[in-house]
């Protein structure tokens, strides 16, 4: 499906401040960025570069006062996401050096606390992409979606413990029982189709074998907030947790005071 999606955002500034945002999507693997719009108020000098995990950042120094954003992007997307029941666990020793760091704890996702919570859930399903749905059908069934419930320094351990958050608590969850499995997992942030309610969206994938295999690798998608599989995705960025994927970041007196998303079908 051809999307078009895209945000809006409204800061004030009470002096000139440096920011870097992410919010430009990349053509790559089950999308293809067709057109795009980017356009700052008023208008001010940005230069581009690409992080350490292949996102686009754009960096900026704010004016004072108001300051707005807007970005669209139509982007032709998968109508679904692969499910592959028996791709395997793929052992330590043979994944590729970039894949290496997704198997660590990280700043919201304390993998090394939670491993005894991370095998109850599994019990005897096969390693592998048995193991993260069981994991991903666990939060589904025991997180609860709501806002207000967390907030910017709410970590994996917090919703194991209290069982309520948002999506990228459920991701930050997700991630931290797939790797006390060393199963590699990174977050993703994006958009996604007919979401309810409409803002940007967090899932997590994980990297496991390819078709069978026990040697070559891919990364699959699972997003503990819905019921089932669903495409129609827009990744926009890739990480470690929410430290890595955040879609402005501010070095100084800068406020966000509002965000609009959305999320439409292009029928051109």
């Amino acid at each position: 499906m051809r999307l078009n999606a895209g945000c809006e955002l409204s800061f004030e500034a009470s002096a000139p401040t440096p920011l870097i945002l992410m919010l430009r999507p990349r053509s790559g693997l089950g999308q293809w960025v067709v057109r795009e719009e980017y356009t700052l108020e008023p208008s001010t000098p940005i230069v581009e570069y690409t992080d350490s995990y292949g996102n686009l950042c754009q960096r900026l120094m704010t004016p004072e006062g108001v300051f707005r954003v807007y970005t669209t992007a139509c982007v032709e997307t998968a109508d679904a996401i692969d499910v592959e029941p028996d791709a395997p666990y793929l052992p330590v020793q043979n994944l590729p050096d970039t894949v290496l760091q997704f198997l660590l704890p990280s700043r919201y996702c304390e993998a090394d606390r939670l491993g005894d919570l991370a095998s109850e859930i599994v019990g005897d399903s096969p390693p592998g992409y048995g193991q993260v749905e069981a994991i991903r059908h666990w939060i589904h069934t025991n997180v609860t979606y709501e806002y207000g419930t967390s907030d910017a320094s709410t970590s994996a351990v917090d919703i194991a413990k209290n069982h309520v958050g948002v999506c990228r608590d459920s991701a930050h969850l997700g991630i931290a029982l797939c790797r006390s499995l060393s199963i590699p997992t990174r977050m993703v942030v994006g958009y996604l189709y007919q979401l309810d309610p409409m803002d940007l969206h967090a899932w997590f994938e994980v990297y496991l074998g390819d078709r069978g295999s026990s040697t070559e690798g891919r990364w699959f998608t699972f997003d503990a907030t819905q019921p089932k599989p669903r495409g129609n995705r827009i990744a926009i960025a890739y990480g470690r947790d929410a430290a890595d994927v955040a879609l402005a970041t501010q070095f100084g007196p800068l406020t966000l005071n509002e965000m609009k998303v959305w999320v439409d079908a292009d029928e051109t």
